[in-house]
């Protein structure tokens, strides 16, 4: 087989990740919705004429791993009929997505006349229609019910645009100015990054990138297998649970993993999990590879990006019929975070019997409430999710975990708009919007600190879908290491006659004007022996308001002087003596 330059190999596979960021730059600084343009909630990617994955930018990781699966749903259902022009859409759980939300463009980049890549901008739409609020509805027990179902078509056809398809689509969502100005954003991006990928075409040639880009994957590919070999070989189980799936609110649900690794491949088999449920947190299996991925991805101790040749060594089991491939037409839309996060924390917990320094302890999961109505400054009807509610990131060896770093299945990618643009945007005023002390898991490295965020409705009625889990014990953040977990999240109503209700996740709650919403999110788990903390951490923890001066002497066996604010040397020694 023909090779060309190492190093030309290396800037080629370097322009193809700064053409995915050119395409998610584009999404961010034209869409119109503020889940696009200030939490970040997309994706990016290319992929060759044979619709192999060659590059993404992975602004939110659940979403990468399931894109290449939405590209041959697309190439296949239109096999025959793909023209210079074309642009495609897609949105079904069922035809290659993860969840409703999270549309899908693509588009097919041709010289002359030959099919030579494709592009695609991905990302969660502020309304995909159904009976939810921005597609989430906890009362879902049908795709029907969770939001408009696309399959692929045609937003475009040789350059011309399908008015009908697009009137089909923005007929059945609530906010279509907002639907209609993001798909537009993502077919700008797509088209930015044709132009680019022509140029790059015209500067090396198709023969030239071809080779190039056989010669990435084996490169990845050979990556990926020299890391799983550094995993020693055997069988390791996990089971981690979700709270409820919104619809049997006593049964909690199972995910359970058995890892097995050898030499140089390893397998996730999720056989024993839960069979597909009632609710709206079914997983298809796009949205399952993505993320076992993660899992798998943030655990080895070299990076390595993920592409066609770093997917090959990699074999997932999720049975048909069962929470992890769901038959349709279950309804899936919370499976990107809720059922997403319980499985990496599967993967994690298995992986950290083999390499348990390179493991890392949980993070919060996700309760943060989506909600829309009729904005009164505006007159239009707003739809939006509460990023601002992120919890804390979870310890590993020789780090603390990041305070205020959201759910695992977003990595830190999802980013809190600043709460005055939140507040300019919509009808809302914050209240409180800080970290929380005692929040975050002991450990000689401690879990990242969670938030206490609290908002007031200036609407006369907003609908909050109250979407999320970790707000029992079961399933709270845990430690590895001998590191403890942290507090569960907890979230309430404070009606606006002053009367406070708990709220559990997975409901809609719905408020009047003067209501008030709290959350105390949960922080990350810790990592080894808390009595192991250097004492000038501790001090500082405490000085820098959170952790308190009593869970320092009862976690960190660290007694700190309440008016002086010094370590007593004396008491301390006593302490980390027990």
């Amino acid at each position: 087989m023909q090779t060309i330059d190492p190093i030309l190999v290396s800037v080629i596979d370097n322009r193809f990740s700064s053409i995915c960021n050119e395409i998610g730059q584009t999404m961010l600084r034209t869409s119109r919705s503020p889940i696009f343009s200030e939490a970040r909630d997309f994706v990016s990617a290319i992929f060759d004429r044979q619709g192999r994955l060659i590059a993404q930018k992975d602004y939110i990781p659940v979403l990468s791993g399931a894109a290449p699966f939405a590209l041959k749903a697309i190439a296949s259902h239109f096999e025959g009929q793909i023209y210079p022009g074309d642009i495609y859409v897609l949105n079904d759980p069922y035809r290659g997505n993860n969840h409703p939300p999270d549309v899908t463009v693509v588009k097919p980049i041709f010289i002359k006349d030959q099919l030579v890549f494709w592009t695609m901008a991905k990302g969660h739409h502020a309304d995909v229609g159904g009976g939810g609020v921005v597609g989430y509805n906890p009362q879902a027990t049908d795709a029907w019910t969770d939001a408009i179902r696309i399959p692929p078509v045609k937003l475009y056809e040789g350059g011309v645009k399908q008015q009908d398809v697009w009137d089909l689509i923005l007929i059945n969502v609530h906010i279509p100015f907002l639907v209609e100005g993001d798909l537009n954003c993502q077919i700008g991006a797509c088209t930015v990054g044709e132009r680019s990928l022509i140029a790059l075409t015209k500067k090396y040639g198709i023969e030239v990138l071809e080779i190039a880009i056989n010669e990435i994957f084996q490169a990845y590919e050979n990556k990926l297998r020299a890391e799983i070999k550094k995993i020693p070989n055997g069988t390791y189980s996990a089971e981690r649970l979700i709270d409820h799936d919104g619809i049997d609110v006593d049964r909690m649900v199972k995910v359970h993993l058995t890892l097995t690794v050898e030499n140089e491949h390893i397998k996730f088999d999720y056989s024993a999990s839960d069979n597909q449920v009632k609710g709206f947190i079914n997983s298809p299996y796009p949205n399952t590879v993505s993320a076992t991925l993660i899992s798998l991805f943030t655990t080895i101790e070299n990076k390595v990006k993920i592409n066609e040749g770093s997917l090959r060594p990699i074999i997932i089991i999720a049975p048909e019929g069962s929470l992890l491939n769901p038959r349709e037409p279950a309804p899936t839309t919370a499976c990107t975070v809720l059922t997403c996060e319980a499985i990496v924390e599967a993967g994690w917990f298995a992986l950290s019997q083999a390499v348990p320094n390179l493991s890392q302890a949980a993070w919060y999961r996700w309760a943060a409430p989506a909600s829309g109505g009729l904005n009164p400054r505006t007159g239009r009807l707003f739809g939006d999710i509460h990023f601002m509610s992120k919890g804390g990131g979870g310890a590993t060896l020789g780090f603390d975990g990041w305070d205020h770093m959201g759910s695992l299945c977003t990595l830190g990618g999802l980013r809190s708009p600043d709460p005055e643009l939140h507040e300019l945007i919509n009808p809302y005023l914050t209240l409180n919007y800080e970290l929380l002390p005692d929040y975050a898991g002991p450990g000689q490295w401690r879990g990242g600190n969670g938030m206490h965020y609290k908002w007031e409705v200036l609407a006369e009625k907003v609908t909050f879908a109250m979407f999320g889990s970790g707000v029992r014990e079961e399933t709270a953040p845990f430690g590895l290491m001998g590191g403890k977990g942290a507090p569960y999240t907890s979230q309430y109503l404070i009606k606006n006659n002053g009367e406070k209700v708990w709220l559990d996740v997975n409901r809609f709650v719905h408020c009047e004007k003067g209501d008030i919403i709290e959350l105390l999110s949960s922080g990350g788990g810790g990592f080894g022996d808390p009595l192991k903390r250097p004492q000038k951490l501790v001090l500082e923890d405490v000085l820098n308001e959170v952790v308190s001066v009593s869970a320092a002497q009862e976690q960190y066996g660290v007694c700190i002087e309440p008016v002086s604010m010094t370590i007593d040397q004396e008491e301390t020694i006593r302490l980390r003596g027990r």
